[in-house]
């Protein structure tokens, strides 16, 4: 710790830091702009001035900026200073002449970091009369909304997209004293973190348009503390709703996971939860096909009486769904007839992943990846499946230029300096998959091969790490050329200090994931700083693992069973092209689902269940983290039973539930959350820490609920005027500490409780800082969620088995692959296209060039590619994207391909992140 002095007052700061970091963890305001807790300081807009004085004695200082200014012992500030003071408010002053005068228009008002910072300082009078700058907006795709005449030019949103997230189609363009920050003509952006820039941006430039669709004003939206439904890693967001419809996603800074950042899947992904195809109503289905719609008490009496007479019941749980709900559906079938919804492969994979957490290997959260200053990535699409982490992949290549840095004495946090003295050097990061990655432009070395090849190559790792440097100069399998590659990977593996090994489940392959824990075991042999990170499949796979991966949903449904009761699984997704087979001599099939799909279009009852924006959840991230989502809304309030912009006295009330509650009506029985999850606990000890995620629905301060609106709200007596003048009551928050108002407290709530940030002063997101115990750092109630699993087991190495794989390959895409965020209508507008893949001779094998025209059969479905020719992809491969319409290729070998007769080729290349589906 180091001493320093403010304003006559001793403080005891981190040393290391820069002022601003320093005064903003001791609770001192002062404003800022361009600096940002993750992006570090480049001193561009002036704003954080103080006055630093020479010694005790003297008393007239220097304005320096607290942003570009180490803290050292003993030193001297003063922050109220009034030549400090003056000097931010002309800054503010010069920054606000060509600013609009657009408050109470602009979407950022109530939410504006320039707002607090210009209150911040008492500036209120503008004495400039002369014309503004003014500039044209550019059109930046689906996501993000572009009103430059709003910029301060802080530089952050350039800064934060090309030199933290590695875009490179948005930019600074300058012309005398006219900076326009955007691309060099309009267009899609084409990052997939882009989404950030509504929340790195200080004011309105950036903002979101799927909020400006329906748009409402921020303080009176209705959030929750939730969890992110489009992957494994378990993103903390803040999600937000009016009118019983989600109008935005928001990051939740949590220190170990997103920290200030989430992909646009994660962002814009939730709109699902709006659409058209929600299945609100219960309902039978007739001899016709048709469905009856009924009641629940109905539905739920039939779905009993069905049971009573079947003399066997399968359940199929969901690796999306909540633990709560498998382990009701589990309570209610009987652990012989319950399996966790994934495939034999899927089941598989995960067993490795469990394992690995359960053993002594170091298994590091998404943050404490960017801390590795070496990385392997084995056979796995980290940027299109797991994405967050990509962001943390690329800041890890930033250790080399931290070390050179440090060997300078230059602080870490002085980031011009710091990347001009790097230049282009970059820590090592080796990436072996069967097609281009988007992190390739980040990596050292990169290798092409075919799945099948990829984990052989990493058993050869493991050989090579395990034999003296004179022994594995011979090894390869007697090839040269391979025997080099993996002698420069071992090579970069061992001479760095922290070495990490990254795989995954993309390329569904187990052998893959078998490779990488003994890669990771021979490391930690030699290194104990040594990591490995395995990226699960979806949102809860880990969780489901853990509950039970005991029974294979292939053979309990070839059993035919009489009953069948699927939750939140659209099994033509896990079965492929068996989905029709499998499933059409079940007698009754009951659906537990929140969306139309092919498995609700077969079932027999289907019961609408509430999404993660309407339910309280349970979920267990890759990393083995257990955290809370909590309901955004209840589905069945006034304030959802409709539409704000179509709303009728005669809306028929909804039978949306959550899907444990569900499942409790048809066993007789009516739990709580809190109550199902120490029942899980019960049954499952090894979960007995799921417990600790978040405090329980009796949870209270000072006697009250927390509230999921802010003190600011303009309250909800005429929000349903046109239904009834009478104010309706709120709906009722049995399964969680939070009530459906702004009636309760936020104060000193818990992290996992949370609803939104603000302290007084700071309406912004930028008012995190103030429930950090230091800027960046841990929260000051504690992080949310834990770490469940215990590190005990002795992980045996895998035997250096590897069986051949299908070279039909699916590609995973950030929009498209996810089964749910693919049902938004913002990621649908940039799913690609279907296409085929392939290299050159390939492609001469088939006689056909790139934008040739290709089509299969597959059962009753048709399918039509559009040829590609990429010399990348390994011979004899075929690579197609994972999507809704090529889900039926799952588990299939080969397929039977014939040309398409003047085919027009309609996708673009498959390695943009945003593809815009209408071009």
């Amino acid at each position: 710790m180091t001493n320093i002095v403010v304003d006559g007052q001793e403080y005891k700061v981190k040393a290391g830091v820069n002022l601003l970091d320093a005064l903003l963890s001791i609770g001192i305001n002062v404003p800022y702009f361009c600096w940002h807790p993750a992006m570090g300081s480049v001193g561009a807009c002036r704003q954080c001035a103080v006055l630093q004085y020479a010694n005790a004695d003297d008393d007239r200082g220097r304005i320096v900026m607290s942003c570009m200014t180490p803290v050292s012992e003993g030193a001297i500030f003063s922050v109220n200073a009034e030549n400090a003071s003056e000097f931010r408010g002309s800054v503010i002053e010069n920054l606000m002449l060509n600013h609009p005068h657009d408050c109470p228009v602009c979407e950022e008002g109530g939410e504006c970091h320039l707002q607090d910072m210009t209150v911040m300082v008492g500036h209120s009078k503008r004495q400039y009369e002369g014309k503004k700058t003014t500039f044209r907006n550019q059109y930046l795709g689906p996501f993000i909304g572009h009103e430059m005449n709003r910029c301060i030019s802080c530089y952050r949103c350039v800064r934060f997209y090309q030199d933290y997230a590695g875009g490179d189609d948005l930019g600074a363009f300058a012309s005398r004293d006219r900076v326009f920050f955007g691309r060099a003509e309009e267009g899609i952006l084409e990052n997939e973190f882009a989404g950030n820039l509504v929340e790195v941006c200080p004011t309105g430039v950036f903002t979101d348009k799927t909020l400006s669709k329906n748009y409402t004003r921020k303080w009176d939206l209705q959030s929750s503390p939730t969890i992110c439904m489009g992957c494994s890693l378990g993103c903390n967001t803040h999600t937000s709703e009016r009118y019983g419809e989600i109008r935005r996603v928001h990051n939740r800074y949590h220190s170990e996971v997103n920290g200030y950042f989430l992909c646009d899947r994660g962002r814009f992904g939730a709109g699902f939860v709006n659409s058209e195809d929600r299945i609100k109503q219960a309902g039978i289905r007739r001899e016709d096909g048709l469905y009856d719609e009924v009641d629940l008490d109905s539905a739920v009496q039939v779905i009993s009486d069905v049971i009573l007479q079947s003399t066997k019941t399968i359940g199929i749980g969901s690796p999306r769904a909540s633990l709560e709900s498998n382990f009701a559906l589990r309570a209610l079938v009987g652990e012989d007839n319950y399996c966790n919804g994934m495939s034999n492969v899927e089941r598989e994979m995960h067993e490795v992943i469990f394992d690995a957490l359960n053993s002594d290997l170091s298994m590091p959260s998404i943050a404490e990846v960017e801390k590795y200053d070496a990385v392997l990535i084995l056979g796995e699409d980290v940027t299109n499946h797991a994405p967050r982490l990509a962001l943390s992949i690329r800041q890890a290549g930033r250790n080399k230029a931290n070390e050179l840095a440090s060997a300078i004495n230059l602080s870490s946090w002085q980031d011009a300096a710091v990347r001009q003295l790097a230049q282009d050097s970059l820590s090592p990061l080796a990436i072996i998959s069967p097609m281009k990655d988007r992190l390739d432009s980040a990596a050292s070395q990169v290798i092409r091969m075919n799945s099948e090849e990829i984990a052989t190559f990493g058993f050869e790792i493991t050989s090579c790490l395990s034999t003296s440097h004179s022994e594995s100069k011979s090894r390869g399998n007697g090839i040269e050329p391979e025997a080099e590659k993996i002698q420069q990977v071992c090579d970069m593996l061992i001479k760095a200090k922290k070495p990490l090994v990254i795989s995954g489940t993309s390329l569904q392959n187990p052998d893959i994931l078998k490779a990488s824990v003994n890669i990771a075991l021979a490391l930690q042999n030699k290194n104990s700083d040594s990591g490995l990170f395995l990226c699960a499949s979806e949102c809860n796979s880990v969780g489901v693992t853990a509950l039970d991966n005991k029974n294979s949903m292939e053979s309990l449904v070839d059993e035919q069973p009489d009953c069948l009761i699927v939750l939140e699984n659209d099994l033509s997704q896990t079965l492929g092209h068996e989905f029709t087979e499998k499933l059409q001599a079940i007698k009754k099939l009951i659906v537990i689902d929140h969306l139309d799909n092919q498995t609700v279009s077969l079932s027999n009852i289907v019961l609408p269940a509430a999404t993660f924006a309407e339910a309280d959840g349970t979920y267990i991230n890759t990393e083995g983290r257990a955290q809370r989502s909590m309901a955004v809304f209840s589905p069945n309030s006034a304030f959802s039973k409709s539409s704000s912009s179509n709303r009728s006295t005669s809306a028929k009330q909804s039978n949306i539930h959550s899907s444990f509650h569900l499942i409790d009506t048809i066993a007789g029985q009516s739990r709580d959350a809190s109550k199902i999850l120490r029942d899980l606990v019960h049954a499952n000890p090894h979960l007995s820490k799921v417990l600790e995620a978040a405090p329980d629905a009796d949870y209270r301060i000072q006697g009250s609920k927390l509230s999921r609106m802010t003190h600011r709200s303009s309250g909800r007596t005429a929000m349903l005027a046109d239904v009834s003048v009478h104010e309706p009551q709120q709906a009722i928050d049995n399964d969680s500490a939070l009530s459906f108002s702004m009636e309760g407290v936020q104060q000193d709530a818990p992290a996992s409780l949370r609803a939104f940030t603000w302290s007084p002063g700071w309406n912004s997101n930028q008012s995190i800082h103030k429930f950090q115990a230091e800027v960046g750092g841990e929260d000051r109630q504690g992080n949310a969620g834990c770490l469940v699993f215990s590190k005990v087991n002795i992980l045996v190495p895998y035997s250096e088995t590897v069986k051949a794989r299908s070279k039909l390959i699916a590609k995973h895409h950030i929009f498209g692959s996810e089964a749910l965020s693919s049902q938004s209508t913002e990621i649908k507008s940039l799913m690609p296209l279907p296409y085929l893949m392939m290299n050159d001779s390939s492609a001469k094998r088939l006689q056909v060039k790139s934008d040739d025209g290709l089509q299969c059969q597959v059962g009753d479905v048709e399918i039509q590619f559009a040829v590609l020719v990429d010399d990348d992809i390994p011979d004899g491969c075929l690579v197609y994207p994972l999507l809704p319409e090529t889900r039926c290729l799952i588990k299939l070998d080969k397929i039977e391909l014939s040309p398409i007769e003047g085919f027009i080729p309609k996708t673009r290349s498959p390695n943009l992140i945003a593809t815009d589906r209408a071009s």
